[in-house]
């Protein structure tokens, strides 16, 4: 495992000599428009593991993606290499469909303290509620990016994290009432609390989220991607490309359904991931939104 294998897999050229906040914004984006956020494995007969090692040949050597446990592990990993100031914190994901924060603790995520100031580097969540940009630790400022505008709120000690998006515009009427667009303009993403965290605590959640019929991973085969504009996303066989304020507070979101067929090949083209065993779609409906 070394560090230039990975920033080629990312495709980042830059400084790696200072710890600062324009260098670890480079390396974050190179990240998350390189490497999928996906659970693919899961739908393909492949076991998730969370040993480092085992990630960074998935990620870097097998050029897949990865959930949040493996796409934040390995941002983890560059960034204390690098030197940065790193630290794991544990969060619990909301679910718009129960309108409730998760009773468990599923999320990874890698706090970085540069120059005395917190910030939160979440390069494992997907879609639209994807940051951009490594997010100042600080409760109740807006904190605008290419997605949208981002906010943390600290009650009791407590963090919760929201985003307000765009208007849509959807040109394929026949999806405009999808369950995987989110119907909300201000939506909460998730609460976390300042405890550090290992890789262990998640050893259990890590089983669980691939194997629980009720887990949302089982029930929906997921890729996503961001790119220079926005992000595509491929859930089950519905392909949809997001692209940011493509008009005065508007977002263009584009959806196209593929046949069995042309999944395998529009991974490929699209997100750059060739699957070594035969994958099998499925988009249960419901609990996850774009």
């Amino acid at each position: 495992m070394n560090l230039e294998e990975y920033f080629a897999r990312t495709g980042y050229k830059g400084s790696t000599e200072k710890q600062d906040l324009e260098t670890l914004t480079d390396i974050f984006q190179h990240h998350i428009r390189a490497v999928p956020f996906e659970n693919l494995s899961i739908h393909c007969g492949e076991e998730i593991t969370l040993e480092l090692e085992h990630v960074y040949n998935k990620i870097v050597r097998r050029k897949r993606g990865g959930w949040c446990m493996e796409n934040n592990q390995l941002l983890g990993w560059v960034l204390r290499g690098l030197g940065y100031d790193t630290s794991f914190l544990g969060a619990y994901v909301f679910n718009p469909h129960q309108n409730a924060y998760a009773t468990l603790m599923t999320h990874l995520v890698v706090k970085v303290v540069i120059d005395g100031k917190a910030y939160i580097v979440d390069g494992g969540f997907g879609v639209s509620y994807q940051m951009w940009q490594p997010m100042e630790l600080v409760s109740g400022k807006d904190q605008p990016q290419a997605p949208g505008i981002f906010r943390f709120t600290e009650i009791n000690g407590v963090w919760y994290l929201e985003k307000m998006r765009r208007k849509q515009y959807i040109p394929n009427q026949s999806f405009s009432n999808s369950d995987l667009l989110e119907k909300k303009e201000c939506r909460k993403v998730y609460m976390f609390s300042l405890e550090p965290r290992t890789v262990e605590d998640f050893r259990f959640q890590c089983t669980y989220l691939q194997t629980s019929p009720d887990s949302l991973f089982t029930k929906k085969s997921i890729c996503t991607l961001q790119t220079t504009d926005g992000f595509r996303a491929l859930i089950g066989w519905t392909l949809t490309e997001t692209t940011y304020n493509y008009k005065e507070n508007m977002d263009l979101v584009e959806f196209v359904t593929l046949e069995d067929e042309e999944v395998e090949k529009t991974l490929k083209e699209k997100f750059n991931i060739t699957l070594e065993r035969k994958l099998v779609p499925i988009n249960v409906k419901g609990s996850y939104t774009i």
